[in-house]
């Protein structure tokens, strides 16, 4: 992700906050082997499942859309997220080989 994306993700995020959405932020704090996006890829979330940006791709990226409503819902602050994908099971996933990545998950305002 260029910082020049995530700035724009930035600015939607606040143009959503400001119209009165609740906004969660995903951004993937570690990596270790196959991982479509690098540390600091950002995503942003709003209370309608509205979303843009990317932090991985596939069932993990619906994963962090269904945490970050979730979150929204249940009025947390933040959590983290660990997802780790073993080589047998990259293909189904969308990877070429097994993986391991973090993304922190936060309400912003």
């Amino acid at each position: 992700m260029t910082q020049s994306f995530n700035y724009t993700i930035l600015e939607e995020a606040i143009s959503w906050i400001e119209s009165g959405q609740q906004v969660a932020l995903a951004t993937v704090v570690q990596t270790w082997g196959s991982s479509p996006f690098q540390i600091g890829s950002k995503m942003i979330i709003n209370e309608k499942g509205k979303f843009l940006g990317s932090v991985s791709g596939g069932c993990v990226e619906t994963s962090v859309i269904t945490e970050c409503l979730e979150l929204i819902k249940n009025k947390n602050s933040f959590k983290k997220i660990d997802f780790t994908v073993s080589d047998e099971n990259a293909w189904d996933v969308g990877l070429a080989c097994g993986g391991e990545m973090t993304v922190f998950i936060e309400q912003i305002n």
